[in-house]
């Protein structure tokens, strides 16, 4: 299993921090959710229903063609199993599973940056990116997108786009063009809604390769109260834009307080910042003994700082960047 945010319990067991002590910046989720209305009994009862409406409404959000799946993950993993061995070229540095599933399913896979993946996507079947892109926050343009995508589909190639944190930046989005044959969009619930533990998500691409997909992963895959869960937070576009809008704040003070301390991000989304920092371990070290959970990347030299939530969560953030910072000093 590859390392992920999140895992407060293994924090709280290395430091010997209680789990409840701790402030988890580590996973770039919405602090601040999509309020769930409680489920009803028959959601928990029956059978998922396919004919809900959900696809409906996702596609209608999207301005593709939707099928709802328990979490972007399990397409991630169920899409490498759809094509025979292929050349695949996967952007690099990102979401390790993309690169991890194409490599077990038997492909051939190489991770590449932006400008070496475009050099190369004339010679491969199969190109990911994940856009804005985690954890470095990088943008590939969507005139740039789509050229790729025409490139690859000349030859029965796709273009996989990984859209997890595109919600609050919808005008880089491609999930408009995936009806057409060879682009693949996959959305998902867990970032911008705040709703990580749903398992919920969306595989948005032309009709054949949504079928060949809904029947790799079987039926009743996204659970009764996932459903109705997502139903309700994708057809509240008031709280959608109240969201937006309250994300680039909130982006813009975490970029602020962050360079306050010495720590100026380099790039960000509306829901993380990219710290690289010639001691980016000490930096997660000195916070985790304060029960402040950053990413730290080795490979890359860098932290990932996920947005706090309530005010005292921001406060304590602040005070303890002060100490790192005179720590560093």
């Amino acid at each position: 299993m590859l390392e992920h945010g999140g895992d407060i319990a293994a924090a709280a067991r290395r430091y010997g921090i209680p789990a409840a002590q701790w402030l988890d910046l580590s996973t770039g989720i919405n602090p601040q959710p999509y309020p769930m209305s409680p489920v009803p009994e028959s959601a928990w009862h029956r059978l998922p229903a396919d004919g809900d409406g959900l696809a409906d409404l996702a596609s209608a959000h999207y301005g593709g063609p939707a099928l709802p799946v328990p979490g972007s993950q399990a397409a991630i993993q169920a899409l490498p199993r759809l094509r025979t061995a292929s050349r695949v070229l996967v952007l690099s540095p990102t979401y390790a599973e993309h690169a991890q599933a194409w490599r077990r399913a038997g492909h051939t896979v190489r991770e590449l940056d932006a400008e070496a993946l475009e050099a190369n996507t004339d010679e491969a079947d199969v190109v990911v990116v994940s856009n804005p892109n985690n954890p470095d926050a990088g943008i590939i343009p969507r005139r740039r997108l789509l050229c790729w995508h025409a490139r690859l589909a000349s030859r029965r190639g796709w273009l996989i786009v990984d859209e997890a944190f595109a919600d609050a930046q919808p005008e880089q989005s491609v999930a408009d063009r995936a009806d057409q044959p060879g682009l693949i969009v996959l959305r998902s619930l867990g970032k911008f809604f705040g709703l990580a533990g749903l398992r919920a998500g969306f595989v948005l691409a032309e009709d054949r390769l949504r079928e060949s997909l809904a029947e790799m992963i079987g039926p009743w895959a996204v659970s009764g109260p996932a459903r109705f869960g997502a139903r309700g937070a994708l057809a509240d576009g008031a709280w959608q834009a109240r969201t937006r809008e309250r994300l680039a704040r909130d982006s813009k003070r975490l970029a602020e307080v962050l360079a306050n301390h010495g720590l100026g991000p380099a790039a960000g989304t509306a829901l993380f910042q990219w710290v690289p920092h010639e001691r980016a371990q000490h930096v997660a070290e000195v916070l985790a003994h304060q029960a402040i959970l950053v990413r730290h990347f080795p490979a890359l030299g860098a932290l990932r700082f996920g947005l706090p939530g309530e005010e005292t969560a921001w406060r304590r953030l602040d005070e303890t960047l002060a100490a790192v910072r005179r720590e560093l000093a």
